[in-house]
């Protein structure tokens, strides 16, 4: 096979930095106000510089650096410039696979284009997704999903790097475990514990003993190290659910103040229900983040998303903890394809 990963570099702050040239060299973050307790959405490398990144608090942010400029996020803007970015990948190859609005994977096995050099179909995107769009991707091209996104982060920003199936080996073995995907610090401790910090010494542990370590994901990491990914791009995703929530600019005291938030946030949903066709449902859920940041969720099956079915499961939600709450979700789980196309045959 060969897997094309394209990721445009810090996306949302590339748009921004594209329609108004003065922030180039500005540390930036894209997201909410720091007093209205938002996050980091993306930010540019400056301001990568002072250690922010994506998913931060704003106020923290702002604390490393005072100097940050913060913009609100414009998501009708950054659909318009993913579509045309995605509109390149389909010039390649039908099998597209996108993971968000700034991420993709592409099967260009087949592709005849550029006699097949993957390597060159990687030039060709990058170099016109800048000149449609001002926008850098950055791409690694390999021999599977796996190594396609090790590869395309490899020489961020504005990066092109290669695996080819003669490489692969060796390549993995000089890699460092904490760039396995899965492998979060306290995977990445463990195996430390164990004196393995390369897929070369985490090769050398046999499968029983790694399921034996680290449950099912062992059998996860004994692939990994040996390079193993059999995933296909996959042109269809399926949606799981449905949702809407809000951050609170002030904690929500008690679960009459919560009752009063929930109609505007099931209006939203059902507003959003409406805009995907209204999809078959077989679960509605409510969920709750206190002003401790645990989280709850609560769902019920056989009940229609209205306002009294989500009345009915915040009060149950809330009184697991009984405390100020910061966030309040409301969605619903849709009916897999498969089980659609039973109720057809009866």
């Amino acid at each position: 096979m060969k897997i094309l990963h394209a990721d445009c570099d810090c996306f949302y702050a590339a748009v921004e930095m594209r329609d108004n040239p003065d922030l180039l060299e500005r540390p930036l973050a894209v997201g909410g106000r720091p007093e209205h307790r938002g996050v980091v959405a993306t930010c540019n490398y400056p301001a990568r510089t002072f250690g922010i990144h994506s998913a931060m608090p704003m106020a923290q942010a702002v604390k490393r650096c005072p100097e940050l400029v913060i913009v609100k996020p414009d998501f009708d803007k950054y659909r318009q410039v993913s579509q045309q970015i995605q509109a390149l990948f389909f010039e390649l190859t039908d099998k597209v696979e996108p993971l968000s609005l700034d991420e993709a994977y592409l099967d260009v096995t087949d592709t005849p284009r550029f006699q097949g050099s993957a390597t060159w179909m990687a030039q060709w995107l990058k170099r016109e997704a800048n000149a449609r769009t001002g926008i850098t991707v950055s791409v690694g091209a390999a021999p599977n999903k796996f190594l396609a996104k090790i590869a395309s982060d490899w020489e961020k920003p504005d990066g092109l790097f290669v695996i080819s199936p003669e490489e692969a080996e060796a390549f993995i073995e000089r890699l460092p475990v904490s760039k396995l995907h899965g492998v979060g610090p306290a995977t990445q401790t463990k195996l430390e514990r164990l004196s393995i910090t390369t897929c070369q010494e985490l090769k050398a542990l046999a499968l029983p003993t790694l399921i034996e370590q680290f449950g099912k994901f062992g059998h996860r990491l004994y692939e990994l190290a040996r390079g193993i990914d059999r995933r296909e791009v996959k042109t269809e995703r399926e949606r799981k659910s449905v949702s809407v929530e809000t951050t609170f600019d002030h904690d929500l005291p008690d679960i009459d103040a919560c009752r009063r938030a929930l109609p505007a946030l099931v209006d939203k949903l059902d507003e959003r229900l409406d805009r995907h066709d209204r999809p078959a449902t077989n679960k509605v859920f409510v969920k709750v983040r206190f002003n401790d940041f645990s989280i709850t969720t609560i769902e019920t099956g056989g009940h229609a998303p209205d306002l009294a079915t989500f009345e009915a499961l915040l009060g149950e939600a809330w009184q697991r903890k009984a405390r100020p709450v910061r966030l309040l979700g409301v969605g619903v789980r849709l009916v897999p394809p498969q089980e659609l196309m039973q109720l057809g045959l009866f």
